[in-house]
């Protein structure tokens, strides 16, 4: 709180990234209509009529104008912001008149190497055990370059359900713009203080049922933004423990993505082709409704946050010596976030082995296809007959 006080502008960046991207999304939802940029109906897609693409241009709109107004864009942050634009105009053309793969790769690799450019890429980390680990720039350049790109396209991925990576990207930045101020890095603070009240704001018009969707000129802004202030806010710090924050309240995104290329590869299917087979589709299957999945991940994703909060704020050890109390609480938080993890891949099946319902199932269809002709047998013998 000593922090917030010491820079409001934390705070301002949020407030004017809300009121900016409240304000201009359903003016730039009528100009996607206009344009054509709009979702149709179809087999993957679980929108039931035609919604607006392109609210990722009110998204960037509200991260750069607190990014302006509050950053030191003499350094580092200045290469960050032109990323986010390059990022963002990727993005919009993809959602105007698609891109194929190899173009839009390429797209987000230049908007991931702009920022390395300009001094944001990992050249030290603090290691458990080992201490400082310096990298030389052959090494943490591709490294930086390679995890924005990564992230970038988590986010696209998970922006399949109505508000989920509006909530899911939205917990993330108001997590990293906590943990950032904390290690007094002031200008990745504000930018991810700027993108969680841009979320908030873009939910008033994208949470079920969704009026617009972000696209993935909002989804490759957000991811973009999220891995470049995790680098320059905490993997570049001192501080042992927060080398594995990110990877912590980035959680959802990557395992999902994680998941969905792992069976896509599996199956011998391109990695980038689209199909039904992430997480909110799962909770889709199993009957939950849009809404409640949404609520579901953000829930899931805010126990993970709260551990790496927790691991940073809660004392349990210092100077070489355990404060058993502060040790059981963020053990009873991290188990927590635990059990909410082992609860979705029970619950969505993603560990089949693990769930007898799932081997009872299959054993009933086995019964049942060796007790009865199939659909197609059974079509046949009423054509012939």
């Amino acid at each position: 709180m000593h922090d917030l006080r010491a820079h409001p502008e934390v705070l301002y960046g949020a407030a004017i990234a809300l009121a900016i991207v409240i304000l201009l999304t359903p003016a730039v939802g009528g100009m996607a209509r206009l344009l054509g940029a709009v979702d149709e109906p179809d087999g993957r897609r679980l929108n039931r009529r035609p919604i607006p693409r392109l609210g990722g241009l009110a998204i960037f709109l509200g991260v750069l104008v607190p990014a302006l107004a509050f950053l030191d864009l003499a350094g580092e942050m200045r290469g960050v912001v032109i990323g986010a634009a390059v990022a963002c105009v990727v993005g919009a053309v993809d959602d105007f008149k698609g891109l194929a793969p190899l173009p839009k790769l390429a797209g987000q690799v230049v908007a991931a190497a702009i920022p390395t450019a300009f001094g944001v890429w990992i050249d030290h980390f603090t290691f458990p055990f080992l201490g400082a680990v310096n990298l030389p720039s052959g090494v943490g350049v591709p490294l930086t370059a390679v995890w924005i790109v990564a992230v970038m396209n988590m986010v696209n991925f998970l922006d399949g359900l109505d508000g989920l990576a509006a909530g899911v990207c939205g917990i993330s930045g108001a997590t990293f713009a906590v943990l950032a101020l904390s290690l007094g890095k002031t200008d990745a603070a504000i930018l991810s203080a700027a993108v969680a009240g841009a979320c908030l704001g873009f939910l008033r018009h994208n949470f079920f049922p969704a009026r617009i969707f972000m696209g993935d000129s909002g989804a490759l802004v957000l991811g973009y933004t999220l891995a470049t202030v995790a680098v320059a806010g905490l993997l570049k710090t001192a501080s042992t423990v927060v080398l594995f924050l990110p990877l912590l309240v980035l959680a959802v995104p990557i395992i999902d993505t994680s998941f969905v290329v792992a069976k896509r590869v599996k199956y011998g299917v391109p990695v980038y082709a689209a199909d039904r087979s992430h997480l909110h589709h799962r909770f889709v299957n199993i009957g939950f409704s849009q809404r409640r999945a949404a609520l579901t991940m953000w829930a899931w994703c805010a126990t993970l946050a709260a551990a790496a909060l927790a691991t940073r704020f809660v004392p349990f050890r210092e100077g070489g010596r355990w404060h058993p109390w502060g040790a059981v609480a963020v053990s009873a938080i991290a188990l927590g976030a635990l059990a909410f993890s082992v609860y979705i891949v029970y619950l969505l099946e993603i560990v089949k082995l693990a769930n007898p319902r799932v081997r009872r199932r299959e054993a009933e269809r086995g019964r049942a296809a060796t007790e009865r002709p199939d659909a197609g047998d059974r079509a046949e013998a009423r054509r012939s007959a």
